[in-house]
């Protein structure tokens, strides 16, 4: 059995923006196993995936710190026989297990660290998305529009009965939106001030608005939560990815910052509007199925500041958030909506 590796060690976002490539790579090689080197963090996530035979998994900052771990570790993987290895991650790690597997053949982008150690080189093209960007790697063909292919996951059935009875102590089956206010970047965070008056609108549109977000992103949750008396509910840090997942296929809307909550979005093939603060969509990571929007300020100089964003704005005014007033958010919202009547 002939076997192809995917060596993807990013976070979320990045691991859902792979599932793409990974579909696309089984219908060229249905024969081959897939399997997947990632962090404990998206195991869940490549192991839902129906293409996915194996999930190997990198400690990075634990077991395999160490110089000697991590040798012995690459080479415990390297006994699997890898014809193939293709690497969307583009850090020094990466290549170095690349190299010291030696497969048959090795893909990265041309800007990948020690992209010498790799047999193919392909171009990264700034101005694709990033699924589209993947999809290069491994040489599909892609156009305007064969390349908005969805991520599938399959939810398993213990994940759904939770989600079930979450919303099985609501009176409607139907008028759910989500709002995600968190990110790991401060500057990709759009007000929280605005968060409000945008829950606003949807409570006096008669909504009940879900707030999701990981265990980091509790606090600020919460706190919004408790702005309102009743229809709203904070979740965070109380579902899965897979679980959430599930849960947005029960809500017509997603309101996200630039973030992992809009990759899950196109897992549930769901309407969100990406809201952009310091970061653009020209990056690549905005929302692609046809029922999603994004929104940006774009008037500004010093826009964007940086690919991943900061922990503050470097300029200390948060143009890029504070001038993307709420109510061009909610005529945007208002757009999706309509979409759907």
């Amino acid at each position: 059995m002939e076997r192809i590796l995917i060596i993807q060690t990013a976070f979320i976002g990045d691991a859902i923006l792979t599932l793409p490539m990974i579909q696309k790579l089984k219908e060229l090689y249905p024969s081959r196993e897939i399997h997947v080197l990632s962090i404990q963090s998206t195991l869940d996530i490549f192991s839902s995936s129906p293409f996915v035979d194996k999930v190997l998994v990198i400690d990075k900052k634990g077991k395999q710190k160490s110089f000697f771990s991590f040798f012995n570790f690459v080479r415990k993987i390297k006994s699997n026989n890898y014809s193939l290895v293709y690497s969307p991650h583009r850090s020094f790690r990466s290549a170095l297990i690349a190299y010291l597997i030696k497969a048959d053949s090795s893909y990265c982008f041309s800007n990948s660290s020690l992209k010498f150690v790799y047999k193919n080189i392909v171009a990264y093209i700034p101005s694709h998305h990033e699924v589209r960007r993947n999809l290069d790697l491994i040489g599909f063909k892609s156009d305007d529009e064969n390349w908005k292919i969805l991520p599938q996951l399959i939810v398993p059935l213990y994940s759904k009965e939770k989600i079930n009875s979450f919303f099985a102590k609501f009176n409607t089956n139907n008028n759910f939106v989500t709002v995600a206010p968190g990110s790991v970047w401060n500057t990709k965070i759009y007000p929280i001030e605005y968060y409000e008056k945008i829950v606003e609108y949807f409570v006096e549109k008669q909504f009940h608005v879900i707030i999701i977000g990981g265990a980091k992103d509790k606090v600020l949750c919460d706190g919004l939560a408790e702005k309102f008396s009743s229809n709203v509910y904070s979740v965070a840090g109380e579902f899965s990815i897979l679980e959430t997942v599930e849960l947005l296929k029960r809500v017509k809307i997603l309101i996200s910052n630039d973030s992992a909550p809009t990759h899950l979005a196109m897992c549930a093939d769901i309407p969100v509007l990406t809201i952009y603060c310091s970061t653009v969509q020209d990056f690549g990571f905005f929302p692609y199925n046809n029922k999603s929007k994004f929104i940006s300020y774009d008037a500004l100089d010093c826009k964007p500041c940086g690919i991943h964003g900061h922990k503050e704005c470097p300029l200390k005014t948060f143009d890029c958030g504070w001038k993307l007033k709420p109510e061009f958010v909610i005529s945007k919202i208002e757009e999706i909506l309509s979409d759907q009547y």
